[in-house]
């Protein structure tokens, strides 16, 4: 009998799986940009528990198992800034990691206070740029942050959901 994968919001318990699943993500993306110090692999826990506390965290599971999490939050202009979208290396390429994306936004779109969603990945991260786009996002911005990597920042308006009763 095979298990299914649940999608729920992070716990605190949660936080060192996270950490460990994020440096094992983005070994990948160190590699592609030959950087090794990028923020996701030198995070903290004390930092990543923080994130939590302070935004919007939700895990994807099979079993007790963390193989999947996305964080953000909404800022005083009403973006929510969407980060940290990881899915464990073996459950690439089968949908998860637009589950988890879909399921923030919609978390988000719940707080009146998200107007925007925005995200941000590395110019050559061509698999993360298909799934935004996939989803909606158009490229708002660059910004070469090294002489390796630009950052090219995505982004979609939150669709206002209205119902109209019908007669």
């Amino acid at each position: 009998m095979g298990m299914s994968v649940t999608i729920s919001a992070a716990r605190a318990q949660d936080a060192e799986q996270i950490l460990k699943l994020q440096y094992l993500c983005y070994q990948a993306e160190a590699e592609l940009y030959g950087d090794y110090g990028i923020e996701p692999l030198t995070q903290s826990l004390d930092d990543l528990r923080a994130e939590i506390d302070q935004g919007h965290a939700l895990v994807a599971r099979l079993g007790d198992e963390v193989i999947a999490s996305v964080r953000g939050r909404v800022d005083e202009e009403g973006t929510a800034r969407i980060a940290k979208l990881i899915v464990h290396p073996r459950m690439q390429r089968h949908g998860l990691g637009g589950r988890l994306l879909d399921a923030i936004e919609k978390g988000f779109a719940a707080e009146p206070a998200a107007k925007r969603f925005q995200l941000f990945t590395g110019h050559r991260s061509e698999s993360n740029l298909r799934l935004y786009r996939s989803r909606g996002y158009v490229q708002v911005s660059s910004e070469q942050v090294g002489p390796r990597l630009t950052l090219v920042t995505l982004q979609k308006e939150a669709v206002a959901r209205e119902f109209v009763a019908s007669a």
